[in-house]
């Protein structure tokens, strides 16, 4: 590829609009910004709300579990967990058969905080405007990128 090809393409070109890492940046600020009042009705951050939801699909995980499940580090996570335990949301508990190991569940308010969250994603996929192959094509797309980059599989 010749290199006006190469800037065609957006490779090697030095102008922000270009830049793949900008369009997500910008998306990602986006849309977490579109998330804020939302998540602030149901008394959580962003972050917080991602530790929910895969606490919703999956109860009683292991903080191991559920850093790798999010892609955060411990150092990350269990700040997270201590605000979301003071809130009522989660129990932390060590495991009786190895010390080392601390098991998440919901609480009864966790579980039930669900059901209001409900409405989330659908005002956050109509903010969006995608058509569902248009969401489906994005969310490969981007997983893609995370599997390439990291080269891990989420």
């Amino acid at each position: 590829m010749d290199q006006d090809a190469h800037h065609a393409a957006g490779q090697g070109s030095l102008l922000l609009q270009d830049q793949l890492c900008f369009a997500l940046y910008a998306a990602s600020r986006s849309v977490t910004t579109r998330y804020r009042p939302l998540l602030e009705e149901l008394g959580l951050t962003y972050p917080q709300y991602l530790v929910m939801l895969a606490l919703w699909e999956q109860d009683s995980v292991s903080v191991r579990d559920l850093g790798a499940a999010l892609r955060l580090e411990s150092s990350t996570l269990s700040p997270l967990l201590k605000r979301l335990e003071a809130a009522d949301l989660i129990h932390r508990e060590r495991r009786a058969d190895d010390e080392r190991s601390v098991v998440i569940r919901l609480t009864r308010a966790g579980a039930d905080l669900r059901e209001k969250a409900g409405t989330v994603p659908v005002a956050i996929g109509e903010a969006m405007g995608l058509t569902p192959e248009q969401d489906a094509t994005a969310k490969y797309l981007l997983r893609l990128v995370t599997e390439n980059v990291t080269g891990s599989r989420p």
